[in-house]
């Protein structure tokens, strides 16, 4: 009997879900759909009852990620760690949360050859930073969140949070224009650069040309001025795309275990972008 999948979200227009998803059963061999579900706030619980149960399993994206916890039978520690749930697996009825966020993150910085030591300096201070910062520190990054003014009071808070959770976290903030110095790895947690808008750069040239390694989170388009201008100036940079098929690797393994060749998610990177491109 065929396997049924889906991403839930609201609002939920373009997604790149199906494509990579669809692509990884066909390589592991696994006969499933995969399907696009919009589900607004106030119907999450009795779409919960109603499709979401029905399903084998399904990945989450804005808004339901936290909302989703308080209907699951477990979550993993790193989702609870994180409060936020991206995959759902679905084992004889028991619904267990995950978050593979982390894990994308880690294996796009791993395949890419990009360290998380030394001074690591992220961009933004949002849920998507929230999450690289948390691993940066675990990897005993000294860790640096660079912001606009209006975001200062968030970024206070956030390093409040993590004081809390961790212990003797090597983690503090300074306003975007002030970052100076040499960055071993500068990440992108911002929406600057981001498609139809892609001819903006969260920082300065001459901020970038200080930084080691870079990684965009932006994976439309494809390689952002900022990834380009690292490239330019010799420093080693990956885009978000690889990121983004990680972490559906990650939820595939929660599915059904399945285990992929490196060379054939590659080549998934490319052949979604090449996807993307022609959306």
């Amino acid at each position: 009997m065929q396997k049924k999948y889906a991403v839930i979200g609201h609002p939920i227009g373009h997604t790149m879900s199906p494509f990579i998803h669809k692509r990884l059963f066909e390589l592991s061999g696994v006969d499933a759909s995969y399907g696009v579900i919009d589900i607004p706030p106030e119907e999450l619980a009795d779409d919960y009852a109603e499709v979401l149960k029905k399903l084998d399993g399904y990945n989450i994206t804005i808004p339901h990620k936290n909302a989703i916890i308080p209907f699951l039978d477990k979550i993993d520690e790193k989702a609870k760690m994180y409060g936020s749930v991206n995959t759902v697996a679905n084992s004889g009825g028991n619904f267990a949360g995950y978050t593979t966020d982390p894990d994308g993150f880690l294996k796009a910085l791993e395949y890419a050859d990009i360290p998380l030591s030394g001074r690591v300096v992220i961009l933004g201070c949002g849920g998507v930073a929230r999450t690289m910062a948390y691993e940066a520190l675990l990897k005993n990054a000294e860790l640096e969140f660079a912001v606009r003014k209006k975001s200062v009071p968030k970024a206070k808070k956030l390093i409040a949070e993590i004081n809390e959770k961790l212990e003797n976290p090597k983690v503090g903030f300074c306003e975007i224009d002030e970052l100076s110095g040499d960055i071993n790895t500068l990440i992108n947690a911002t929406p600057v650069g981001m498609s139809p808008n892609s001819g903006f750069m969260p920082v300065s040239e001459s901020q970038l040309k200080n930084c080691a390694n870079v990684f965009d989170a932006i994976y439309n388009p494809l390689d952002t001025l900022l990834i380009k201008t690292a490239k330019k100036n010799g420093s080693k940079a990956e885009g978000g795309m690889s990121m983004l098929v990680w972490q559906a690797v990650a939820a595939h393994y929660h599915w059904d275990k399945s285990i992929y060749d490196v060379k054939d998610i590659e080549k998934l990177c490319k052949d979604a972008a090449g996807e993307m491109m022609n959306a």
